[in-house]
């Protein structure tokens, strides 16, 4: 449950034990908090509105007296009643059943609490995976937009596989990077993560294997799972995937699909040589394995543009490319691609035909126009001389302040990620709570894999440079302490 952000009036008359009694009745009786629901825990509410816990207690003494909550051995204090101390004639509907029998799998309880955390003011977020607010082309895009105040684009449902102007103009762009993709081959979607779950309801069948990288950003997203599929994690190397496992564990765990982000992988940062990928491509043709590669990350090389994506060596059809501006130009457009085989393509129109009729008219003829004015290419450029600066400030604030001794890492070519190795390990629950308490979210490694806990992704893309040196400074100390 989302604590609290609500807090007591320490100048009213009224007790703030009362006040507190109030604000939960109001939660209770209005529904929000349905019979069932679990409380937050007493030193967690007393944190949230800033008072003692003997407060708390009082406050939730008042409606335990009134009937409205029980606290049992073990299973914390829950809502038994939603009426002032009078039983409903009628039970109410046991919404925490519902929830519980939804087939959609929960984030883990970290990530829900980091996208909670987010949105909370003065929160330094150095694990966050997106641009800072002030790397984002407002001013570019506010022009765009009053210019295409003039041509209002089509105001009714578009075409399934997405608006043809902007699939042209991918279409050319990924012919540039060396894979060969027509506009009907094309599919816009709301996003990568849209395409994941396109691809596990429309061409997996339940109870199939994903093989990924170990560690990898797909352990932290149900989406697969949610689907009924199993994730089984292969090892990497300095170059990435090690393809010669590929084979004998897809023989093993049955694998049905190779997700796969070879180019400034998520969150090792790590880019699959040219040789590797030639390599990965040969074994997977061999292994009739279907390749997802991901290539959010491209466009934000630093040092030198990375090798060509594995869909422009595929020359078997195996391998489904997809692609976002979300990382690049603006998580909020929401607007991401996936091209392959045309019946593949056209099968995942149709998946999304169903569940949103299309993606915003409105974000892809945006996405078309920054792209077709040159706005996209200038912004990058742009981009990627700010996003060194940010690099080269978090390489100095862990040099100085985790450089003796108390961590390693490598220097990323691109992304956003260090993949931080502390040498002194800590229960990564106990150091993603102790670090909030110090007002500063990071993304501990087991939401990338499950054996990572002495990892953190650091990024450099969100905080500024010197929340990236103040946090860092307090990160040391934390992980010195612990």
């Amino acid at each position: 449950m989302e604590k609290p952000l609500w807090r007591p009036d320490r100048n009213s008359p009224i007790p703030l034990h009362l006040q507190i009694t109030e604000y939960l009745r109001d939660k209770i009786a209005g529904g929000e908090w349905t019979v069932g629901t679990r409380l937050p825990s007493q030193r967690s509410l007393a944190e949230s509105f800033g008072v003692n816990r003997s407060t708390v207690v009082a406050a939730l003494g008042e409606l335990a007296a009134a009937g409205m909550i029980e606290g049992g051995r073990g299973g914390g204090t829950k809502v038994v009643n939603h009426t002032w101390g009078v039983l409903a004639s009628t039970p109410p509907p046991d919404w925490n059943a519902y929830v519980s029998a939804g087939i959609h799998y929960p984030n883990l309880p970290a990530v829900q609490e980091i996208n909670r955390s987010e949105f909370h003011p003065g929160l330094l977020r150095l694990g966050t995976g997106e641009l800072s607010p002030e790397l984002l082309p407002r001013e570019e895009m506010s022009r765009l937009l009053r210019r295409m105040a003039d041509h209002v684009p089509d105001l009714g449902y578009g075409e399934p596989n997405g608006d043809l102007f902007l699939r042209e103009l991918l279409a050319s762009r990924m012919n540039s990077q060396g894979i060969k993709a027509s506009p009907e081959c094309i599919l816009i979607v709301s996003g990568a993560l849209q395409a994941l779950q396109l691809i596990s309801v429309g061409l997996l069948q339940r109870g199939s294997t994903v093989l990924l990288e170990r560690p990898s950003y797909l352990y932290s997203v149900p989406v697969f799972q949610s689907a009924g599929m199993k994730l089984q994690g292969v090892p990497m190397d300095e170059e990435g995937l090690r393809p010669e496992l590929v084979g004998p564990y897809a023989k093993q765990y049955g694998g049905a699909l190779l997700y796969t982000i070879p180019t400034f992988h998520n969150p090792t940062g790590i880019v699959m040589s040219q040789q590797r990928r030639n390599r990965l491509l040969e074994v997977c043709q061999k292994a009739g394995l279907p390749i997802l590669e991901d290539d959010v990350y491209r466009d934000l090389w630093l040092d030198e543009p990375p090798p060509a994506p594995l869909k422009a060596g595929d020359s078997s059809g195996v391998v489904l490319y997809m692609s976002s501006l979300s990382k690049t130009l603006s998580p909020g457009l929401r607007i991401g691609w996936i091209t392959g085989p045309q019946p593949v393509i056209e099968r995942l129109a149709d998946i999304k035909m169903q569940s949103d009729y299309g993606s915003s008219a409105f974000s892809q003829r945006l996405a078309a126009e920054c792209l077709s004015s040159g706005m996209y290419e200038a912004h990058m450029e742009s981009l990627r001389t700010k996003l060194r600066l940010r690099r080269q400030a978090a390489l100095d604030s862990l040099q100085r302040h985790f450089g003796e001794g108390l961590a390693e890492w490598s220097i990323p070519n691109g992304g956003f990620y260090i993949w931080l190795k502390l040498n002194r390990t800590a229960a990564p629950r106990k150091l993603f709570d102790a670090a909030l308490k110090q007002g500063i979210l990071i993304n501990p490694g087991h939401l990338y894999d499950p054996e990572a806990g002495n990892r953190i992704r650091i990024s450099y893309a969100y905080a500024s440079l010197d929340e990236l040196e103040s946090g860092l400074a307090r990160m040391a100390e934390i992980v010195a302490s612990l």
